[in-house]
């Protein structure tokens, strides 16, 4: 339903940081709640962190926490992850996702940026 541009994602080494940002077409940003997912070369597409509509509520996969933080900001339809102590495991392209009612399940969200690619060296 909104379209939704990533970026921020490039070659860091394993211990640093990085901060996606994805934002969302015309002022209605509000009205969803955002997830992030990751998808490395032959694996399934697997959740990382979802917030609600208002931000109060906040889902981490096991493997994040502790580690990255989702935010949003409504007023400029962005929805941020920042990704510190990162791994080489967490090398993946990351796509955020817009949903009407917060979720974890990937087949929940009805619309799909096209995603960033992050790169964690040894």
């Amino acid at each position: 339903q909104v379209q939704l541009v990533e970026s921020g994602g490039g070659l860091v080494q394993a211990g640093g940081s990085l901060r996606l940002s994805c934002v969302a077409s015309g002022r209605t940003l509000s009205r969803y709640a955002l997830g992030w997912f990751r998808q490395a070369p032959g694996k399934e597409r697997e959740f990382v962190a979802a917030i609600s509509r208002s931000g109060i509520t906040t889902y981490y996969a096991d493997s994040v926490k502790g580690r990255f933080t989702i935010s949003r900001d409504n007023a400029k339809n962005t929805v941020y992850l920042q990704m510190n102590s990162l791994k080489p495991e967490d090398t993946a392209h990351y796509l955020c996702a817009a949903s009407r009612v917060i979720e974890t399940m990937a087949n929940s969200f009805n619309s799909w940026g096209q995603g960033t690619q992050v790169t964690v060296s040894s």
